[in-house]
C-alpha cells in the first residue's frame, strides 16, 4: 500500500486555484529556497516543532520520552531529534502546547476519504483539490495513484509545483490534472543556484514542455526585495515567456509570516536581507506583465 507523509490538509482555501479548495500539503522539497515561509515542508521525514517561549522547563516532556530524545542541560530543553520515533507522547503531555508532530502518514485511500468530505463545497464553487508542499511531485507514484481516484470521482486537480523533477513525472498525470499552479522563482540560472539551492534549467525546460503539450498554466511568481525584483529580473522572464502559453499569473509579495517557524525548528534565517515589494514596485511589475498581454494579478 503506497503512503505517503502530509504535512496539512487545508480546508476551505480560496488561493490555490479556482473556487473553494482542499489543500493538501506534502511534506518534502528538492529546492531550499531562502525566502521559505513553511520550513516545515522542506524535510522529506517528520518533525518537531518546540516554541521555546511557551516552554515552562516542568520536565514532563522528559520523563515521557522512552526513546531518551530529550534531557535537560543547565535549565535548557535539549532535542535529539536522531533519538526520535515521533510517537507524540512528549506533546501529548505538554501542559504548555509548546511542541508540535509535524507530518502524518496516509495511505491513498485514507486521504481520498478526507478529500471526500469537501465535495459539495467543490460541486457549489467550481473548487477541487490542490496538491501542493514541499513539492507533492516528488511522490508522484503517490500522487498517481490518489489523482486517478479523485478524478474517477469528478473531482479538479490542480498541482502547485516547483516544476524540479524529470518532464516523465509530469507525463504520469497530465490528463488527470486541470491546472499546474507553477512556480518560477528566478530566470537568472546562477542566481537561482545561489538563493534556491539548483540551478533553473530544469525548471524552465519543463514548464516549456507542459506548454507544448497544451497544459493549463497559473504562473506563480514570488517577488522578493531585493532578490528578483529589478527590470532585468522581469524583462529577462517576459523575454522567456514569450513562446510559452500562460492562462493566469500570480505575483506574489514576500513576508515574514513564516519567521517564527525557523526557531521553532532550530533553522536560522537571515529575515533581515530580504523585504516585501513596496507597493508602487508591485504595480509596476503588474503593469509589466499587463502590457504584454498577461491575465495577472497581485496576490494567490
Amino acid at each position: 500500500m503506497k503512503k505517503s507523509i502530509i504535512m496539512n490538509i487545508q480546508k476551505f482555501c480560496v488561493h490555490d486555484g479556482p473556487g473553494i479548495r482542499t489543500t493538501i500539503f506534502f511534506k518534502g522539497c528538492p529546492l531550499n529556497c531562502i525566502w521559505c515561509h513553511n520550513p516545515e515542508s522542506q524535510r522529506f521525514n517528520k518533525e518537531i516543532m518546540f516554541d521555546y517561549e511557551k516552554c515552562s522547563k516542568c520536565g514532563e516532556c522528559i520523563k515521557r520520552c522512552k526513546s531518551k530524545a530529550l534531557s535537560i542541560k543547565k535549565g535548557i530543553i535539549h532535542y535529539d531529534p536522531s533519538l526520535c520515533n515521533f510517537c507524540g507522547v512528549c506533546i501529548d503531555f505538554c501542559i504548555n502546547n509548546a511542541r508540535s508532530l509535524v507530518g502524518k502518514v496516509f495511505s491513498v485511500s485514507e486521504l481520498l476519504k478526507e478529500i471526500e468530505k469537501d465535495m459539495i463545497f467543490y460541486e457549489e464553487s467550481g473548487g477541487g483539490v490542490t496538491l501542493s508542499g514541499g513539492e507533492a511531485m516528488e511522490q508522484i507514484d503517490f500522487i498517481k495513484d490518489l489523482v486517478k481516484q479523485c478524478k474517477s470521482k469528478g473531482i479538479s486537480i490542480a498541482i502547485d509545483t516547483c516544476g524540479y523533477t524529470p518532464f516523465e513525472n509530469f507525463e504520469k498525470i497530465f490528463d488527470y490534472v486541470d491546472i499546474f499552479l507553477y512556480d518560477i522563482k528566478l530566470i537568472n540560472s546562477n542566481k537561482h543556484k545561489k538563493y534556491v539551492g539548483v540551478y533553473n534549467e530544469l525548471i524552465l525546460k519543463n514548464l516549456k514542455k507542459l506548454s507544448d503539450k497544451g497544459a493549463n498554466i497559473h504562473l506563480r511568481l514570488p517577488l522578493i526585495e531585493p532578490i528578483n525584483t529589478s527590470d532585468d529580473d522581469i524583462y529577462n522572464l517576459l523575454d522567456y515567456l514569450k513562446d510559452i502559453n500562460i492562462s493566469k499569473i500570480n505575483l506574489l509579495p514576500y513576508h515574514k509570516i513564516g519567521g517564527h517557524k525557523y526557531k521553532k525548528l532550530n533553522i536560522k534565517y537571515d529575515f533581515k536581507s530580504m523585504k516585501k515589494p513596496s507597493d508602487k514596485r508591485l504595480e509596476e511589475i503588474k503593469l509589466l506583465f499587463k502590457n504584454n498581454n498577461y491575465n495577472v494579478k497581485i496576490g494567490g
